[in-house]
């Protein structure tokens, strides 16, 4: 569903094989419903990884793992290859947020990724913790490889700022420009947070530009934006008071199950002073809006508390300041 970067596309050493979305079965209870989902999930996998080209390494990340750590494990059987397996969480842990610690289902996915997790060759992790944990409790042996932001999360340029502003613009009005100063003229290209002079073709800071606010998300149990939901509406308060404040433009990015769930709640939001807007940004335009943003927003709770939010790191590779839920 998602244009991968364009260095990834534009490498002659990837080749990108898409799988198709399988949408759960809407029949019987909801347990049998996900065993069909995963059944057919690890059929469709196994038969795409067969039709490819046998590697001497299958490099795998989990979560997700259930079925991919069994169908990888099975491939490099046949293919007498070297499994490696890139842990970044523990899958049951997140699945343990919305079924609770005691589900069948969740002791399932435990014992599941316990079992194949020792049947692979070598395994990454990117904090001790895990490698600890993954050791103590799974009896496997990893080595700690810290997560590091690509080259193209960095400070973006105004001049490429305000392309993204007023490319993000055309459908998304939080940037579009709420007002025009007498100083600018009337031919010049706007966005609300910048502007071109259209003799010069200079760019600079629209006067009196809100603030831009941004947070990714996954949108999943494990990210609990109600509380910066209740944080703007405090930010709203003290401005309504006469605090001197700027307004504000909050982007929340990313795709996931509660994206509706939450979208319901922003729209029941009447600010005056703050605009919240959810987009689905180009892999290519993320990092640009990362590097122009004012202040990073990261409300991942670790579900196992051993991982590491890589978006935190992403915003660091910006020199963004992140406001983050405290994390060891």
């Amino acid at each position: 569903e998602t244009r991968p970067h364009r260095d990834v596309l534009g490498s002659g050493e990837i080749r990108v094989v898409p799988l198709s979305d399988l949408r759960r079965l809407q029949v019987g209870p909801k347990l049998f419903q996900y065993v069909v989902k995963v059944i057919a999930q690890a059929i469709q996998l196994l038969y795409t990884m067969l039709k490819m080209e046998p590697s001497s390494y299958v490099l795998l990340q989990n979560p997700p793992g259930l079925p991919s750590i069994a169908v990888a494990w099975v491939a490099c059987l046949i293919w007498r290859s070297k499994l490696i397996i890139d842990w970044h969480n523990y899958g049951y842990t997140i699945m343990s947020l919305s079924h609770g610690r005691n589900h069948p289902l969740v002791r399932i996915a435990k014992w599941y990724e316990k079992l194949f997790g020792r049947l692979s060759d070598y395994n990454l992790c990117v904090t001790n913790a895990m490698r600890e944990d993954l050791w103590v409790n799974c009896n496997i042996r990893a080595v700690t490889l810290y997560d590091r932001p690509a080259s193209y999360f960095k400070e973006t340029p105004l001049e490429v700022q305000h392309q993204l502003y007023v490319k993000l613009a055309k459908d998304y009005e939080p940037f579009k420009p709420q007002h025009v100063t007498e100083s600018v003229s009337g031919d010049a290209e706007r966005s609300a947070f910048t502007e071109r002079d259209a003799e010069s073709g200079c760019v600079t800071k629209a006067r009196g530009r809100p603030a831009l606010l941004i947070s990714s998300t996954s949108w999943t149990e494990d990210e609990d934006f109600s509380v910066l939901l209740k944080a703007l509406e405090g930010y709203e308060q003290y401005i309504n008071e006469g605090i001197k404040l700027p307004a504000l433009v909050c982007v929340i990015t990313g795709k996931g199950p509660l994206k509706e769930h939450y979208n319901g709640l922003i729209k029941k939001l009447h600010f005056k002073h703050i605009q919240i807007c959810t987009p689905w940004l180009e892999a290519e335009d993320y990092p640009l809006l990362l590097g122009s943003a004012d202040l990073g927003v990261c409300l991942h709770k670790s579900s196992s508390g051993l991982d590491l939010p890589m978006k935190v790191v992403d915003m660091f590779g910006c020199c963004l300041p992140v406001c983050a839920i405290h994390f060891e």
